[in-house]
């Protein structure tokens, strides 16, 4: 059986201090190397509501600058 759906994204959440679902923003508070941790805010009050962690692609340290060659530099004409 094939999966029907990707990934899935809240849009309404049921706020407790709202006492109703409302819509909810949400906001990157960390990156893993296992994925990323998200949080869902409610829009109305702004409480934290839930949140998840997407499991991607690992992230890699940046490659190293090559080293310079050692030839010798003529000095600027000006």
């Amino acid at each position: 059986m094939t999966p029907q759906f990707g990934a899935f994204t809240a849009s309404e959440l049921y706020c407790p201090k709202c006492k109703r679902a409302q819509p909810v923003r949400e906001k990157l508070l960390l990156v893993l190397p296992s994925g990323e941790l998200h949080e869902f805010l409610c829009v109305g009050c702004g409480s934290s509501l839930a949140k998840r962690t997407s499991s991607g692609p690992a992230v890699s340290a940046p490659a190293p600058a090559p080293p310079r060659s050692s030839a010798r530099r003529r000095p600027l004409l000006g």
